[in-house]
């Protein structure tokens, strides 16, 4: 069934309460890394990679450069009864529906269209933003800012809406001039409450007088945002960093996020409430001191630890002095201390391991870090194309062999080589942004530009199953996830793969 949302007509509509229903049950996969911490955790024991089980696009006019494919795909997500939440592109350069599909058969149930307009961007097509809120509530963009929901998305039919965070009477009286000037530039991102965040940029004047920030939509439809500028206390820094999915600390009462000048920025701590800023700190390339460079081609988004650290990734400066690996940098909840950075960050969202599952480990970190670890051929002075993912101990520290300055990183705990040869040297990519972990198995899920799904057996050390999905394809880095039956999903080549037993 085809719900359209979109037209003045749609701003009127009533907002719908917003509670979670009796009997219903809380997502298996909220959006982006899977949970507000992005810590990316799979909400049952994963099946075995024995065969695709349905297959369906997400992306219905894919646009190659040459062979490569350069769109981050949005994460889907997944409620608590097994339905699939896929954002679709319809167009070459736009045009968006989001579908929800039976998680067993892969069934269509409904479509609604969106009337999203994607932000400008420096080459990459950016991910669609949108996310599953505990609260049964899927929200995803629409257009000049505002957000489009569906409630009951296990149905075929359900209440929709708009909302709008500079308030919905704004958007139905000026809703040309917004159309094309403010969009939604991040994932959105849900906490515990219902609450949702994102960023947001606005390319030109409009009759608001918008400028890029963060938005807070509140359970209820409280709105509140706040300018990237203010956020910052800095004049220099004009927007919110593209693909930034804000991160909500684990007790609710604080959100991460970062923004720029449009190469270097500061990760901000604001108030969940609020959106009053907490804490600041510039992001700074551990090796050369210099202002680390923060790319709106990256999906990097914050990750928050058990323990309440933080982890956001960066590109080198200069560039590429690291072999276009970045840097994982890491700090303490406050933002205050700075800890030891990783050998790998910069379009990558780290996953969190427990420690337990891997017995060979004899270190005091309670939790460890799963990474894409790729080390790129023939970029940097040291890029030989040995394309890895690793297990990293956040607590104790190496060497770095990639640097040509001497640099204390995290220390490997154990990694896995790309398994398979690239015509252009080394071995094919991980094409990951961010990696599914599998607590009930001891698993990791990650994906190959050699069109495979992995699973990494933590305890063995080993790939122990691979799936091809299609022919190697140089792509733009997707999640892995898995839903609440154990079915993983990975995104290949414009197409979402459901697999399992």
């Amino acid at each position: 069934m085809r719900t359209v949302l979109s037209g003045a007509a749609l701003a009127a509509t009533v907002l719908a309460p917003w509670g979670l229903a009796a009997g219903a049950t809380p997502p298996a996969w909220f959006g982006y890394a899977g949970n507000a911490q992005h810590t990316a955790p799979a909400p049952a024991a994963a099946q075995n990679l024995t065969k695709i089980l349905w297959s369906t696009p997400v992306d219905l006019d894919p646009q190659y450069d040459g062979d490569a494919l350069l769109i981050h795909y949005a994460s889907p997500m997944i409620t608590g009864h097994n339905t699939v939440l896929i954002a679709v592109k319809t167009g070459a350069t736009g045009g968006w529906q989001m579908e929800g599909h039976a998680g067993t058969t892969g069934t269509r149930i409904w479509t609604a269209t969106s009337d999203y307009v994607l932000p400008p961007s420096s080459g990459w097509t950016p991910s669609y933003p949108a996310a599953l809120s505990k609260k049964e509530r899927l929200f995803f963009a629409g257009a000049g800012g505002t957000v489009l929901y569906r409630d009951t998305p296990d149905k075929a039919t359900g209440a929709s809406g708009r909302l709008a965070f500079y308030g919905l009477a704004n958007w139905t009286a000026n809703e040309a001039a917004l159309t094309n000037s403010v969009m939604v530039d991040t994932p959105i991102t849900s906490d515990a409450r219902g609450d949702i965040y994102f960023g947001f940029v606005v390319t030109g004047s409009n009759p608001l007088n918008l400028v890029s920030g963060i938005a807070r939509i509140g359970v209820g439809g409280k709105m509140k945002w706040v300018s990237a500028t203010a956020a910052a206390g800095d004049s220099g820094i004009t927007q919110v960093a593209m693909n930034c999915a804000p991160a909500v600390s684990a007790d609710g009462k604080s959100i991460y996020i970062t923004v720029s000048n449009g190469s270097a920025g500061d990760l901000l701590k604001l108030n969940a409430d609020t959106l009053k800023t907490e804490a600041k700190v510039a992001l700074t390339d551990p090796s050369s001191g210099e202002p680390a460079w923060v790319t709106d081609l990256s999906t990097a988004s914050p990750t928050i630890g058990p323990d309440g650290d933080v982890y956001y990734g960066v590109l080198e400066n200069p560039f590429p002095d690291h072999d276009d690996r970045g840097w994982l940098l890491h700090f303490d909840a406050t933002l205050a201390t700075l800890k030891t950075p990783g050998s790998f960050g910069w379009d990558d969202t780290v996953s969190v391991v427990p420690a337990s599952l891997i017995p060979s480990y004899s270190g005091g970190s309670a939790y460890l870090l799963m990474t894409k670890y790729n080390n790129y051929e023939g970029i940097g002075p040291l890029g030989d194309g040995m394309n890895k993912i690793a297990i990293l101990d956040p607590d104790n520290t190496q060497q770095d062999e990639y640097s040509t300055t001497p640099v204390r990183v995290m220390k490997e705990v154990q990694t896995q080589l790309g398994p398979t040869a690239s015509p252009e040297g080394g071995v094919y990519e991980w094409c990951i942004n961010s990696a599914a972990v599998d607590a009930h198995t001891g698993a990791v899920f990650a994906g190959s530009e050699d069109g495979h799904m992995y699973r990494w057996n933590l305890a063995a050390n080993s790939l122990s199953q691979a799936l091809k999905l299609n022919a190697p394809t140089p792509e733009a880095y997707t999640p892995s996830l898995v839903g609440p039956d154990g079915t993983v999903y990975s995104i290949n080549n414009a197409t979402l793969y459901a697999l399992g037993n």
